[in-house]
């Protein structure tokens, strides 16, 4: 082991048993003393916004261990190395001979088989951690180590758009390459209705064994199967038997357990006994970063006047930023353009150009009351139950909209338009305090514009 490997060691050693869990295994644990020049020691992290975190969080406590270590006055220089390929362990067979070690003279053209479901892209190492998944992305490295054991089930729920799919694919390609014996199986919940109705219909066999036989079962999409009795009653005995025998469930949603509508108690209070962790919208210093590795994954170098520029054009959704991205990368390379702050505004300005979707007061009642489970009419009666639905409405037609405060009270079928202005003063107060009702509207604005 290097001199730089024994101190940084040392170093990681003595801030495990200061920080968190989520900042050590997130930010201390993949770095790297890369150099020490005298006084002067480069730190290396893979994540692009490792620096700023480093030098805002951790810079004075490395810096007193590193006093207690024979370096009198350290300067820390932090830096962004670029990631480590993984390997990913795919069987690999030959087309023309069938067998995984060809015997064929001619070159075999393998093709890669994958009957796990995953998708060998979706790694950690490519995953961009901000705060809006931070704990997420802990909670799901701390699996790894002795899946079925720790956080089981998972429950990662979150809007459209914002890496819930990478994420806990991600994790089945961890556990793959760390425990190459374990079975992994990853599907949406879309796929597990078909196949539930093609069980049924068709009296096809092997259904318990397909997803009761392995160690690690991955769901994207779980609401999909609120409403549909029988599909749920199966995996409520499909959850039940992986968890008993301690295997792994992972599960991704669009909103808490508690809040999909028509979900049964049982498999409610099934998902709430494990560990449930949300993704918000990603804050500005992700979206850079997202914008900058997906750029350099096109060996395309952005200015920081770019980056800033396309993190503000897409605020909500990190799927609709990479789409704005690649659209600029693409008419850049077809026209045999440099990427400029005007040319990248024009290009945005070309397909902002398409129509908006319009919405209603009606179209808001109605979405934040399938959202909660609950009729139109609740929203609109005099009963004081149900505040927050109603104060969401408020302020969704405030915001959104743009309504006055007495428009708003003839919508909701109020009297006084005052009750309107202490309803709207009080979720804008929640929506700033308590994270889980931001992400409640959050998520009900995504459906509304979808």
């Amino acid at each position: 082991m290097s001199k730089e490997q024994l101190l940084w060691q040392t170093v990681q050693n003595e801030l495990e048993g200061i920080l968190s869990l989520g900042n050590y295994v997130t930010w201390i644990k993949p770095s790297e003393l890369i150099k020490i020049e005298g006084q002067t020691l480069t730190i290396a992290h893979s994540n692009p916004i490792a620096p700023a975190q480093f030098n805002n969080k951790f810079k004075d406590l490395i810096v007193k261990i590193l006093k207690e270590n024979d370096f009198n006055d350290p300067e820390l220089v932090f830096v962004t190395r670029k990631k480590r390929v993984q390997k990913y362990d795919e069987l690999i067979v030959c087309v023309k001979c069938g067998k995984t070690t060809c015997v064929c003279e001619d070159e075999p053209a393998p093709k890669p088989i994958t009957t796990n479901g995953l998708n060998p892209k979706y790694r950690f190492s490519n995953f961009i951690i901000g705060g809006c998944n931070e704990f997420a992305f802990s909670a799901s490295q701390a699996i790894i180590k002795n899946p079925g054991k720790r956080y089981n089930p998972l429950f990662i729920y979150g809007g459209v758009g914002l890496g819930k799919t990478h994420l806990i694919q991600a994790i089945g390609n961890e556990i793959i390459e760390t425990h190459p014996k374990m079975t992994v199986l990853y599907l949406t919940a879309e796929e597990f209705v078909k196949d539930f109705l093609d069980h049924i219909k068709n009296r096809k066999q092997g259904f318990e064994d397909r997803y009761r036989k392995v160690d690690v079962l991955i769901v994207d999409d779980i609401q999909f199967i609120a409403g549909k009795e029988k599909t749920e009653e199966a995996f409520f005995h499909t959850f039940n038997a992986l968890h008993n025998q301690d295997k792994h469930i992972i599960i991704s949603s669009d909103r808490q357990p508690s809040n999909i509508p028509t979900l049964t108690d049982r498999l409610v209070s099934r998902f709430q006994a494990g560990m449930m962790v949300d993704i918000v919208m990603p804050d500005f210093e992700t979206r850079c970063a997202i914008i900058e590795k997906k750029a350099e994954d096109s060996s395309v170098v952005l200015s920081r006047e770019i980056v800033e520029f396309l993190a503000n054009y897409v605020k909500t959704n990190i799927r609709e930023l990479e789409g704005a991205l690649n659209y600029v990368l693409a008419n850049c390379e077809m026209r045999e353009l440099e990427p400029t702050l005007d040319i990248i505004g024009m290009l945005l300005n070309d397909i902002s150009e398409k129509p908006v979707k319009h919405i209603s007061s009606r179209q808001i009642i109605s979405k934040v009351s399938e959202y909660f489970g609950i009729k139109s009419s609740d929203i609109l009666s005099t009963s004081h139950t149900n505040s927050l639905p109603r104060q969401i409405c408020m302020d969704l037609m405030k915001i959104d909209l743009k309504m006055s405060y007495p428009k708003i009270a003839r919508e909701l079928n109020r009297k006084d338009h005052t009750t309107i202005m202490y309803g709207v003063k009080k979720i804008e107060r929640e929506i700033k305090l308590n994270n889980d009702i931001k992400n409640k509207v959050d998520q009900i604005r995504e459906l509304l514009y979808a």
